[in-house]
């Protein structure tokens, strides 16, 4: 494989990361000065700025990880992209349903069932690369901790 296919594949798949989250962006960037602003928040929210370096943080993680994957020299299996791209789509769809719909509630839902869906993909990329399953280590913690402060926003408001 040429240096050149592998640095495709390397932008390809942090695109793909980075993408979802700027899809995601759309729905919350315009909402945060206005809508989020006047929620009641549950105690220990971080800043608002501490997000955005988060997020970039793991966006980047899960595109390596994604990376590692696809260039693995093993078979390829297709269930561990099937769970990437399913925990990438509910990541964007919470943050549609939670900023961009204001809807808290169904957002607990959406964040749970991501949970789930992360630990799925945590599982097959094992299979594949164990490097590339601890590399979503970061996103699994901090979205257990998105939880805490969904349900938060959820019940006190």
């Amino acid at each position: 494989m040429t240096v050149f296919k592998r640095v495709g594949q390397f932008i390809a798949a942090v695109g793909i990361s980075f993408a979802a989250g700027g899809i995601g962006s759309l729905a919350t960037t315009s909402n945060i000065p206005t809508w989020y602003t006047t929620l009641a928040k549950p105690p220990f929210l971080p800043p608002n700025e501490v997000f955005g370096p988060v997020w970039s943080v793991l966006y980047l993680l899960m595109g390596i990880a994604l990376f590692l994957v696809w260039t693995a020299q093993t078979q390829k299996p297709s269930l561990a992209y099937v769970a990437f791209f399913c925990q990438l789509a509910l990541n964007t769809i919470w943050s549609l349903v939670f900023f961009g719909l204001h809807q808290p509630d169904m957002g607990v839902a959406i964040i749970l069932v991501l949970l789930g869906a992360i630990i799925w993909t945590m599982h097959e990329f094992a299979k594949v690369s164990k490097v590339a399953s601890a590399l979503l280590a970061p996103y699994l913690l901090w979205v257990g901790f998105a939880i805490y402060l969904t349900i938060g926003v959820a019940v006190l408001n």
